[in-house]
């Protein structure tokens, strides 16, 4: 199965402009200012993007996911900055695993964090893990990182070391057995080792409420379409991490919500993401829309047009992203 770190869109196949409130459950808030970076953000989206496929997918279907991970690892960079200088490591991690790393976006952003840390990254897509190779090599950081194709969703892992941080970013909700999965990070973990499981409160909104004119409330059908969808094909995600933490034989220390909320005005990059997010989307919902919204989403999704999300000045994006720091107990 493709883990692959990114934002929920997982669709079946087929710069200082916004703010970043970051709100913490432990009893005290913390807020992230400032806009998003527009360079290489990781986690695309998993983009229940395939987040983790079922490994059947063709190479243009890993190059489409890869390309929007990576667009999602470049708008929410920021995002994913603030959550790994959150993480309470203390003096900071020497060995790091990350459980389906997708292009990397988790990966580059820990190897930022800890410069004196290496880390273990696994997936199942060769497609994904060469493009992290790539990147790691762009930053100087070739030396530091180790990949591994692998089935996270096999009985038996890989040999992966004793980490002292394990991060899984949106690709837990994706595991076949996800408390058996919990219970393979608590083993591999060193003594007192920190797992960090983030998870995304689906797939993006790019749109305010009334738009697009000829068919408002257009992107809120669509989620509704595809939330559908994935109660019954993806039945992890939402689920109650730290109950699951709890019972894995976990200690949680800490867990907060980053919420993203990015734009307008927007970057480059962003309207790309917000295109290719709405793209991926459509062939999860196509079948449960009108032939009305269907003209209208194309609408949005032609690149050419004047109608195109990447044009529209109102374009944002909103998403939230849930935390979990649990100490091996």
């Amino acid at each position: 199965m493709n883990h692959a770190e990114h934002a929920d869109h997982t669709a079946p196949p087929a710069a200082p402009h916004g703010g970043h409130a970051a709100h913490d459950h432990g009893g005290h808030a913390a807020h992230d200012h400032g806009g998003h970076a527009a360079h290489d953000h990781g986690g695309a989206h998993r983009h229940e993007h395939g987040g983790h496929g079922s490994g059947t997918d063709d190479q243009d279907g890993l190059e489409d996911q890869a390309e929007i991970l990576d667009l999602d690892a470049e708008v929410l960079a920021e995002h994913t900055a603030s959550i790994t200088a959150w993480l309470p490591v203390g003096s900071g991690p020497r060995h790091i695993v990350d459980l389906g790393c997708g292009t990397g976006a988790g990966t580059l952003a820990l190897l930022a964090r800890f410069p004196d840390a290496r880390v273990t990254a696994v997936d199942s897509s060769a497609v994904h893990l060469d493009r992290l190779r790539e990147k790691a090599a762009a930053a100087g950081a070739a030396d530091r990182v180790h990949v591994v194709q692998a089935d996270l969703d096999a009985a038996a892992w890989p040999e992966l070391g004793a980490p002292d941080l394990v991060w899984a970013s949106a690709s837990m909700h994706h595991m076949a057995d996800p408390d058996r999965t919990l219970g393979q990070v608590r083993d591999l973990l060193a003594p007192g080792g920190l797992f960090a499981v983030v998870e995304l409160a689906g797939f993006p909104r790019f749109l305010p409420e009334g738009a697009p004119e000829e068919a408002p409330g257009l992107e809120e059908r669509c989620h509704a379409a595809l939330d559908r969808h994935h109660a019954e094909h993806i039945p992890h995600r939402g689920a109650a991490w730290g109950t699951k933490l709890a019972d894995a034989g976990f200690v949680v220390e800490d867990e907060r919500v980053v919420t993203v909320d990015i734009g307008p005005p927007h970057t480059e990059a962003v309207g790309r993401y917000g295109l290719s997010s709405l793209r991926r989307m459509r062939g999860g919902v196509q079948d449960a829309l009108t032939d009305a919204d269907l003209t209208a989403l194309d609408r949005l999704l032609d690149p050419d047009g004047p109608g195109s999300v990447a044009r529209r000045d109102d374009l944002r994006v909103r998403t939230e992203r849930s935390v979990w720091a649990a100490r091996k107990a």
